[in-house]
């Protein structure tokens, strides 16, 4: 028996958040995507990925924007909004909360050629 499947709706909400996640993205709007409530999405998605649905999308929102730390020719700002952030504040408080370092901290540790 696989209970631990992912099941079609959670594989699909994910693609959804990836594909979405420089937008204004709200559970609401990934339930609806996906065609089921959004309590019975919050109870899926935290089973199955085992983080509730905004930390999963500040997880895939910091994973973006370690990429596009590594152009210097992006300032950190635009990298924030670039991944979906609306306030530079937060994304620096998240980045340093999942990352472990600050994004200049980041970007200083990087061997740029």
């Amino acid at each position: 028996m696989q209970e631990n499947t992912e099941p079609g709706i959670i594989k699909r909400a994910k693609e959804f958040i990836l594909q979405h996640q420089s937008e204004d993205l709200t559970l609401t709007k990934v339930a609806k995507a996906v065609n089921i409530s959004e309590f019975y999405f919050c109870k899926m998605f935290k089973k199955f990925t085992g983080l509730n649905f905004t930390e999963y999308l500040c997880r895939i929102r910091i994973e973006i924007s370690r990429q596009l730390l590594l152009n210097p020719d992006l300032r950190i700002s635009e990298v924030a909004f670039e991944v979906g952030f609306q306030s530079l504040t937060h994304f620096n408080r998240v980045f340093k909360r999942i990352a472990g370092l600050s994004p200049s901290e980041y970007r200083s540790r990087i061997p740029f050629i």
